[in-house]
């Protein structure tokens, strides 16, 4: 048993680790139509930080376009923001991100023209280049970020999972999980809405901290659990559920929704979070249903909650370290 426990917290280590590598954190390249003699474009590239990986994601312009600096790169939680100026119509350009198809995220293109058109546009990893003349992506396309944004953001996934295993009457779930998605959901817009802002740091070690939390009480025995996971499960997964709010809301506080639709692309990005959350409950009950026929479930249970307190644990320390300059 301590053999097959280890073995799955190194495992479970290992492909955690793989998907935090590949956390989503979208780009975004906005080009903005100026009438000024020499500048025809204003650029702000926000350049997304992508943990643990080589990808390096450069938007290139045409080759008779000259691109120049207008102030130094600013960093921010997830992003580097670069302001340039280019003195060619990149309106009717093609444009490309190198790098892009190296790596797990997408990066949204937002053109502003003096006529006060505007569309929007979506570039992944399958198709790099983009031809400015085409038609503009819908707004549902923050609907597919936000489903990639849950799934590949593991330690939101890892919490849900933890509120699947601590829970096992079907009510009481849905009354956990309902609560989690309302909390996360009014601190994800108050915080898009900028009503509400907090540093991306603090927040991401407390949300370790929360699946920590969850892990240690999964291991205890049912009678040493605290009074609050033991009679309502559903305050603890709200208050968690605001962090994990601002959390999600890290990826967008640099990167941006578009001002025209600001509460549309809010919604469909918090109904894609849910959407995204709907399919790991339901990948989980039908792993339960496996687990129980072949009499795996109650060493699986014990297994998965040690691996998510490992890994909480470092998430944690690693994330304080970053905090105090370790």
């Amino acid at each position: 048993m301590k053999l097959f426990l280890l073995l799955i917290i190194n495992s479970f280590a290992l492909f955690s680790g793989e998907l935090l590598a590949h956390e989503f954190r979208p780009g975004h390249l906005q080009l903005i139509e100026v009438d000024e003699q020499d500048s025809r474009f204003q650029i702000i590239w926000k350049k997304p930080i992508l943990v643990n990986t080589s990808a390096e994601l450069t938007p290139i312009f045409p080759a008779d376009c000259q691109v120049t600096d207008v102030v130094p790169p600013k960093v921010g939680n997830v992003a580097i923001i670069y302001h340039w100026r280019a003195n060619c119509d990149l309106g009717s350009s093609t444009i490309q991100v190198a790098g892009l198809k190296y790596s797990h995220t997408d990066v949204l293109i937002s053109v502003a023209k003096l006529t006060g058109d505007k569309t929007r546009y979506v570039l992944r990893p399958d198709s790099p280049a983009l031809d400015l003349r085409e038609d503009g992506a819908p707004a549902m396309s923050y609907f597919t970020i936000g489903i990639e944004h849950l799934v590949f953001g593991i330690d939101h996934v890892l919490f849900v999972i933890g509120l699947f295993l601590f829970i096992r009457e079907p009510i009481a779930l849905i009354k956990t999980i309902t609560a989690f998605t309302i909390s996360h959901s009014i601190t994800l817009a108050l915080s898009v809405l900028e009503l509400v802002k907090l540093d991306q740091g603090p927040t991401e070690a407390v949300i370790a901290l929360s699946i920590f939390f969850l892990a240690r009480e999964l291991v205890q025995e049912e009678s040493q659990r605290s009074r609050l996971t033991r009679g309502r499960p559903w305050v603890m997964a709200f208050v968690f559920g605001l962090l994990h709010g601002l959390g999600f809301a890290g990826a967008l506080a640099d990167i941006g929704l578009p001002k025209d639709d600001l509460w549309l692309s809010l919604l469909l990005f918090n109904i894609g979070i849910e959407v995204g959350q709907v399919a790991v409950i339901i990948v989980l009950a039908g792993m339960a249903w496996i687990l129980t026929k072949i009499g795996w479930r109650k060493r699986f249970y014990a297994s998965a909650a040690w691996s998510m307190g490992c890994l909480a644990t470092f998430w944690t320390l690693d994330r304080t370290a970053l905090l105090v300059g370790l």
